[in-house]
């Protein structure tokens, strides 16, 4: 069947996520092109990758799924794969998604068939593009620091991807917080520490992270505290990507 891909993410009113989305979506297409000219094949359904957005949209998520799916459609796709760009396995993932996607289905009938992929965060390998920031920056200690969600046993995935990191876990949402995880190091006699966003794109979270650690500099004045990126639009997220349609 001919496929389309449609990349959700949760959305911003912070211009930063939705231009690193776009980058992604044309990174996923230059995967696809290059997959087809190496199979020597000419695909009948020409390359239809597009974003979407849970929040933060002027239309409702089922509805952009509806109006991509029919322009994927009249360029010869039968099949749309959703693939969700949460990190954490939320409310978002586990139920609003799952409903938007059921009430597209309902709207587009079977001529298209939806397929929602796994989560991006339940891709064990997204913990060899961690290990390429932490590579960059010189720590005693590490701190993974995700949004975090009160969802029941949403946390475990983190706590396995920090524990396989060396790192120690903090949430931005729910405890633990970074300050207390911080002051956990400090007391244990750590002075260099480092921060490990768990985000996809740098955004006004990213940015409260950055301020956040200002104070914390002020707070703890022999402790030197490095900041890495989230991890961003990049060809080896896109690789990540292209596994959990294609597995």
């Amino acid at each position: 069947m001919s496929s389309a891909y449609l990349l959700v993410s949760h959305g911003s009113r912070d211009p930063r996520p939705e231009i690193a989305m776009q980058e992604l979506a044309q990174l996923l297409r230059n995967k696809l092109d290059n997959s087809y000219n190496q199979a020597g094949v000419t695909p009948d359904c020409k390359n239809q990758v597009g974003v979407a957005y849970l929040e933060a949209s002027s239309e409702p998520l089922h509805e952009q799924i509806r109006q991509f799916a029919k322009s994927a459609f009249a360029s010869g796709c039968n099949r749309l794969n959703i693939v969700p760009l949460f990190l954490l396995s939320g409310v978002h993932v586990m139920t609003d998604i799952p409903a938007e996607v059921a009430l597209a289905q309902q709207v587009i009938g079977q001529d298209m068939i939806i397929d929602l992929r796994p989560y991006l965060g339940s891709q064990p390998s997204l913990g060899k593009l961690l290990t390429k920031s932490m590579a960059a920056i010189k720590a005693q200690a590490w701190i993974l620091l995700a949004h975090g969600s009160s969802r029941p046993g949403s946390q475990q995935p983190v706590e396995a991807m920090a524990a396989s990191l060396g790192a120690m876990v903090a949430y931005w949402a729910v405890p633990p917080s970074l300050e207390s995880r911080v002051k956990e190091l400090v007391v244990t006699g750590y002075r260099e520490i480092a921060i490990l966003p768990y985000f996809l794109f740098a955004g006004g979270i990213t940015d409260a992270i950055a301020r956040s650690i200002e104070e914390l500099k002020l707070q703890f004045p022999t402790v030197n505290f490095q900041l890495a990126q989230p991890l961003g639009a990049s060809a080896e997220l896109a690789e990540l990507i292209w596994y959990l349609v294609d597995k």
